[in-house]
Formats: structure tokens, C-alpha cells, sequence
């Protein structure tokens, strides 16, 4: 039977890890390529012969999505897999609408052929879009879990932007390890907060390699925790999944994708950031799990936040830097270091906007609603340099680091600084120590 011809419509996660499952050694199909979006710059590259397989020796070359309709004729398609995250459904069907008109099928693939199961117990945190708050939420669960004597390995969705086969299992244990692995801001975010708590991150690209190196981890390995990116479901198939949602955008957790997948697939759903949200958004995303997935355990959470010195945002002029791609794609308005600006009393929030350069002026015509944040774009090296230049060059008091890393850790800032940190914080009951305590007993863990 003739292969058919596929292309992975994706952004350097989702779409290579869709391929080494569903792809790789298939001799139904030839990949003839992928197209990428949402990140900055990987295009024109290559997935490498290398992780690619027997029949793929020359590697497959990665496009701009915005070729995808000359790519389709051109290489003759048959399918396209769309395989990214945090779209509404709107922008999703826009694609299917590209695609169709080509002439090929657009396929969205799901969990029966894209999980990989583990020989170890494992929870997956997952969310349903992207800045809900995933990351807190893995941290209070691995501090239950190691709590109880428990060895927790993490797993992150991919952010594999540098040399994909040195990047195919990455495992960070020490600070040093990020420098080692030359990790961006976008991934120093996601691995530091894990490996100052004590315990063991792999990442990178082959995510069943990635998996069977952790299970047996040289520092011991009782439970697999998934951190999940975007509003992505798991690569692997869980034994307990929490799903975050987040009530400053209510309604979203319905009306994006993969989000709702998330959502109808959870143990139990989290409703975060009650603490500054509407009463009337709490309200709308409770309707929505109970429309979805009413069996879904409810735990009502808070992201409280303190600040390093709040004297720094006390009647000042500030500029507020919030995460990257929760600004971006994730479209957030309110994050962490406005919450602390406004808690804090600062006296104007500075809008950065006529002092960008470089990339970060390309940034804001992309994503024109971010507004008067700063997003901490740093997927390489020019990019965190117009990130140090823009802030030096903004017209502020003071500067507001709403990121999960220090700033000053990686640019020089010439204006005073205080970072903002956010735990997660259940409120009543049910909380996530009943849960893991259930997990617990139900997996036989001591």
C-alpha cells in the first residue's frame, strides 16, 4: 500500500512527540515535514536523522505554518495533524478551513495513541490554558508527596528550542545542570523551581526515553509527576490527573483547545486564584465542570503572593514583567507582578511599549493585546538581550519580576527590582493532601 504524506502542524513539543508515537516507524506514512508556530525562530531547522528513525535518513525538515498551504500541493499531502495547544476553537477550525481547501484531512490525534504507559505511579498536573497556575501545583504536590518519604520525579512538557539530539532526555538536578543543558528563560522557569526543592526534572524530546531513564533514576524514583505545558493533555497515561483552571478567564476552559479535553479528563479540577477573581468568574467555571465532568473532585485554591521589598512598588512608577508565553498565547491580563503592583501600592504601571527593540517590538505586533506588560521573552540569546535593553531603556521607578526566576540572575537591570512569589493555597476541603493520601493508599506507596 502507498504511504501516505503527512505534515505535523506544530511548535517544538506536541508535534515531535505525536511523531515518535504515532509516526516514527510507521510504514503507512511519511512525514514530509513539519510547519511551526507560536515560538520564535525554529523554523528552518530540521528534525534530525538522528530521532527520527530508519525511514527518515536525511531528517524532516520544519517550515513556517504561514507555508502551509503551498507546503500541502507542493509535497502532495494527504493529512495534516495538528498538534499544538492554547487555541481557541475558532483559530483551530481556521486551520481545518486552510488544510481542507489544500485538499488534505485534518486530523486531531488523542490520548489512545499518543500516551505511553509507566511502570511507576503517576499524577499528572495539567491545566486549561496556559498561566493557571500548573507549576504551583506541582510544587504543592510534590511537597506532600516528599513529605512522606516519597522520591518524586518530575517530567516536563517539552521546550526543546536549542540542538534537539543533545536535547533528546535531559535530567536536571542541580542549578548547574540548567547552564549545562544552555536552557532559555522559558525553561529555567519551568526546571529551577523543581530542582531548588530537592527533586530530580527530566525534559527534552524523546519522551519514552525520557520516561524510561526517570523510572529508574539514580537518586530513586516511587512516583512520576507530569508537569504539563500550555493547556496540553499528558504524553502518559496517568493514574490520578488534576486539572487547573483559572477564573480570570472564564468561559475558556470550554472554548479552547486541548483545554476541555483537560477539563472532561480530570480526577479533579482546581479552581485557582479565587483569592483576586470575580465572584461571578468562580461561579461561571464551576457551571462549566459541572456541565463537563460533574464526578470531577472540586478544590478551591488561592495563589497568594508576597514580594522580596515592598518599599520598591510603594508610590512608584513601575514596570511589570510577567512570563512570556502566558502573555502571549495565553492571552493573561492579570498576573502575579500586577497583583503585586496594585497590592503594594504602586502609584502608575509603565507601559513598555515605547521603549521595546528587536524582538520584543516583534513580539507586541504579534500579540498586540498584551498591553502594559512585559513579557520575559528569552528563547535565545538575542532575545534576552533586547529584553535587558528594553527594560534599561524603560522610563520607571522600579521593576516588578512576576516571573518564576530572577531576572537579575541572567541581565543586568539598572533600575531597583523585587520579585514577586506565588504558592498554591487550598482552601477548606476537599484539599490536595486528601487526594494524594488516597493516591497513596490506592498504589500501595510507603
Amino acid at each position: 500500500m502507498e504511504r501516505k504524506n503527512v505534515i505535523i502542524i506544530g511548535a517544538a513539543g506536541r508535534d515531535f512527540h505525536n511523531f515518535n508515537t504515532c509516526f516514527r516507524d510507521n510504514d503507512q506514512y511519511r512525514v514530509v515535514a513539519f510547519t511551526a508556530a507560536q515560538i520564535p525562530d525554529i523554523d528552518g531547522r530540521k528534525y534530525p536523522a538522528e530521532l527520527a528513525g530508519s525511514y527518515y535518513p536525511d531528517g524532516i525538515p520544519i517550515f513556517s505554518e504561514e507555508e502551509l498551504p503551498v507546503l500541502i500541493k507542493k509535497l502532495n499531502v494527504d493529512i495534516c495533524v495538528f498538534s499544538y495547544s492554547d487555541l481557541p476553537y475558532q483559530k483551530v477550525m481556521n486551520k481545518s478551513a486552510i488544510v481542507n481547501t489544500a485538499g488534505a484531512d485534518f486530523i486531531l490525534l488523542g490520548t489512545k495513541q499518543t500516551m505511553i504507559k509507566s511502570r511507576k505511579p503517576l499524577i499528572a498536573v495539567c491545566a486549561v490554558r496556559t498561566g493557571c497556575g500548573k507549576s504551583q501545583t506541582s510544587r504543592r504536590i510534590i511537597e506532600i508527596l516528599m513529605e512522606k518519604g516519597l522520591r518524586v520525579v518530575a517530567i516536563r512538557h517539552p521546550m526543546p528550542y536549542g540542538d534537539l539530539v543533545a536535547q533528546k532526555v535531559q535530567r536536571f538536578a542541580t542549578i548547574e545542570d540548567l547552564a549545562r543543558h544552555q536552557c532559555t528563560i522559558e525553561e529555567m522557569e519551568e526546571y529551577e523551581p523543581h530542582v531548588v526543592r530537592g527533586n530530580v526534572i527530566y525534559a527534552g524530546v524523546d519522551y519514552e526515553a525520557i520516561l524510561r531513564e526517570a523510572e529508574v533514576d539514580p537518586d530513586g524514583c516511587d512516583v512520576i509527576l507530569w508537569d504539563g505545558g500550555n493547556n496540553d493533555f499528558p504524553f502518559y497515561e496517568p493514574d490520578l490527573t488534576i486539572a487547573v483552571t483559572d477564573p480570570h478567564r472564564a468561559g475558556h476552559e470550554l472554548t479552547y483547545y486541548p483545554g476541555e479535553v483537560v477539563l472532561r479528563m480530570a480526577d479533579a479540577v482546581v479552581i485557582n486564584k479565587i483569592d483576586s477573581a470575580s465572584p461571578e468568574g468562580i461561579q461561571t467555571v464551576r457551571e462549566s465542570i459541572e456541565a463537563v465532568n460533574p464526578d470531577a473532585v472540586v478544590i478551591d485554591g488561592a495563589s497568594p503572593i508576597k514580594v522580596d521589598n515592598p518599599s520598591v512598588i510603594k508610590g512608584k512608577r513601575v514596570l511589570v514583567i510577567e512570563d512570556g508565553p502566558t502573555l502571549t498565547h495565553g492571552e493573561m491580563k492579570i498576573g502575579a507582578g500586577i497583583v503585586a503592583a496594585r497590592k503594594f501600592g504602586a502609584s502608575e504601571l509603565v507601559d513598555p511599549r515605547p521603549y521595546t527593540v528587536g524582538k520584543l517590538t516583534e513580539t507586541f505586533k504579534i500579540y498586540p493585546g498584551i498591553g502594559t506588560l512585559l513579557p520575559a521573552m528569552g528563547y535565545g540569546e538575542e532575545q534576552l538581550k533586547d529584553l535587558e535593553t528594553t527594560i534599561n531603556n524603560t522610563d520607571c521607578d522600579a521593576v516588578v519580576i512576576g516571573t518564576p526566576i530572577d531576572l537579575n540572575r541572567l541581565i543586568k537591570i539598572n533600575k531597583p527590582t523585587t520579585r514577586v512569589y506565588y504558592d498554591l493555597q487550598e482552601i477548606g476541603s476537599p484539599d490536595l493532601k486528601e487526594l494524594i493520601d488516597k493516591f497513596i493508599a490506592d498504589h500501595h506507596l510507603k
